[in-house]
């Protein structure tokens, strides 16, 4: 796949990542290259959100947001070279570092048009077992949250 040739939907970023149904947070991919990629979500006032506590959708979950667009970020680079047996790969996020968050709930955001999170990451360093990426959320111009996160990949099953 052409890096940003075409945007991606909810259904195809499923695929690159190990979330499954609303726990997806993207709704969609615009555009992506060998180290950054740009997806959106439109989620954040959903009541059924599967984040969402007492107190609404909290801005800490801008780093699963980050998470997953570095999931999808890793499954795109791997998808021309390896196919689809190697989509949607497990790994763990061991780290956020650097966070800063300029608002306490998502929901509480003013209403604009398109009411849309947009989420950046950008690949810092990485290999086949772990990558560091930055990422920042913005709603509108509005900053949300910046920083860094790491991610530890699950091992590759060996041929026996």
């Amino acid at each position: 796949m052409n890096a940003g040739a075409r945007s991606l939907g909810h259904d195809e970023i499923a695929r690159l990542i190990p979330h499954q149904g609303s726990m997806c947070l993207l709704s969609r991919i615009e555009r992506w290259d060998a180290q950054t990629l740009v997806g959106f979500a439109g989620n954040h006032r959903d009541a059924s959100h599967p984040l969402r506590t007492r107190r609404g959708l909290l801005s800490c979950t801008l780093i699963e947001y980050a998470a997953q667009a570095t999931a999808a970020h890793g499954g795109l680079q791997l998808l021309p070279a390896s196919g689809p047996a190697h989509l949607a790969r497990p790994g763990l996020l061991a780290s956020a570092r650097q966070v800063k968050f300029s608002r306490l709930a998502l929901d509480q955001l003013p209403p604009l048009v398109p009411d849309e999170l947009r989420i950046e990451v950008r690949r810092e360093a990485g290999d086949e077992r772990h990558w560091l990426y930055a990422f920042t959320a913005h709603h509108g111009v509005t900053e949300l949250a910046s920083g860094r996160i790491a991610v530890v990949l699950a091992s590759l099953p060996t041929a026996t």
